[in-house]
């Protein structure tokens, strides 16, 4: 593929791993918080909001480590020379959808074709 192709993904990962790490360092401060707090979630009406806080961090940094691992395997592909080529039907991905979506291993019709 392109230059711009490997840039973009360049990009992406390092948003993401921006991202991770920012992830990382709010999830270390609920986890923190929570340690001052009463740990009976039941009758503490803080505990709830607190464990609630913690599982949609958690679920954001899992989130960040599989898109994160979603660019490494394009930019596999992209070194295989396979990047831009539709998993399913083996026609290209459109560019545009690779601008949006850099990840994309499928082209549109086959990813609308999925739902």
């Amino acid at each position: 593929m392109t230059v711009e192709d490997r840039e973009r993904l360049e990009t992406e990962r390092l948003r993401t791993v921006q991202q991770l790490a920012s992830l990382s360092r709010d999830f270390d401060a609920v986890v923190e918080a929570s340690k001052d707090s009463n740990a009976d979630d039941e009758h503490d009406p803080d505990g709830a909001t607190v464990a609630f806080e913690r599982s949609q961090v958690d679920s954001l940094l899992q989130q960040a480590r599989r898109h994160l691992d979603e660019i490494d395997d394009a930019q596999s592909r992209l070194d295989e020379g396979s990047y831009g080529v539709c998993e399913s039907c083996g026609r290209p991905i459109a560019a545009a959808r690779l601008e949006a979506r850099p990840v994309a291993r499928t082209c549109i019709e086959c990813a609308s074709a999925r739902r």
